[in-house]
């Protein structure tokens, strides 16, 4: 597990991707007719100094590997991105988070971590957690699913 941080390496306009899991991040809109993403896609994990697990397109670029491939799986079927910079912007940090891989996981070299404040790595406000939803853009668009 990585201490959280901001990473300089990460430029304002690099896109921050947020995979999707249908089983958890998607609900029924009753309002209009169509299924949302939640706003529980866009929160930080429970853990002490986890954050919102993210993929960042510049190291799949660098590497040469295809992001829209790599982020898409039969789990997460869909992803939505953001800058850098609307991170930052929020008063969040962005920064590597590499996964090696395990029995449970598959490695993955292009995982990041989007953090909370020094004070509070593992928590963003609610207004954090409404303007990252807001800035989000389809990455890849799950069909009959709308952002809001």
């Amino acid at each position: 597990m990585v201490e959280p941080y901001d990473e300089a390496e990460i430029e304002c306009e690099d896109q921050v991707i947020r995979r999707i899991d249908p089983d958890q991040h998607i609900v029924p809109d009753f309002n209009g007719g169509v299924s949302r993403i939640s706003s529980k896609a866009f929160q930080p994990s429970s853990g002490p100094s986890g954050g919102m697990s993210v993929d960042l397109e510049m190291l799949m670029i660098k590497a040469n590997v295809n992001p829209r491939n790599f982020v898409t799986t039969p789990k997460f079927r869909g992803s939505v991105s953001f800058t850098a910079k609307v991170v930052r912007d929020l008063g969040l940090r962005v920064g590597y988070d590499p996964i090696v891989g395990n029995e449970r996981l598959e490695p993955n070299p292009y995982h990041g971590e989007v953090w909370g404040g020094d004070d509070r790595p593992n928590k963003f406000t609610n207004g954090q957690k409404k303007r990252l939803h807001r800035a989000a853009c389809w990455y890849v668009q799950i069909e009959n699913v709308s952002i809001f």
